[in-house]
């Protein structure tokens, strides 16, 4: 990681630095999230009182990417679950170690929260993701169902 790197939990003034990378995100996934949801998500983010939490990877004083991720029981443990929802790299400066970085910002955070277990999705295709994946976590063997609603 660069020296000049930082991992910083979001604060109030930090939507116009989080926007474009979360527009970033969406369109790496070639997705589109309404503005409403975005701001509801956004609001849910900052919110102590909420299960969600965020951090930003600052490089030389830009954000350079960004972490969501949320805590959950589990019927399987007693600690909390930790999904690692979202993570967000800008890709012009991918490869430098920022997303590992932000994982083990999540690791470290749920492991202070008390949590059993950090966890995420990412999609077959995310090949590139998916060799840094390999390095710090183990493949689960599950495979994902959903049915929208």
């Amino acid at each position: 990681m660069s020296q000049a790197a930082e991992i910083r939990l979001f604060t109030s003034q930090d939507k116009a630095a989080w926007l474009p990378l979360w527009k970033g995100y969406q369109n790496f996934y070639k997705t589109q999230i309404s503005d409403d949801v975005s701001d509801t998500s956004w609001e849910r983010l900052l919110n102590a009182d909420e299960p969600m939490s965020g951090a930003f990877v600052w490089v030389d004083g830009e954000a350079a990417g960004f972490v969501h991720y949320i805590r959950h029981r589990s019927t399987w443990a007693k600690g909390d679950y930790c999904y690692l929802q979202d993570l967000y790299v800008n890709p012009e400066i991918r490869g430098k170690g920022l997303g590992r970085a932000l994982i083990e910002h999540v690791y470290k955070t749920a492991e202070e929260s008390g949590c059993s277990r950090v966890y995420w999705l990412t999609h077959e295709t995310n090949t590139d993701a998916m060799v840094l994946y390999d390095r710090v976590a183990d493949k689960s063997g599950f495979i994902q169902y959903r049915k929208m609603l």
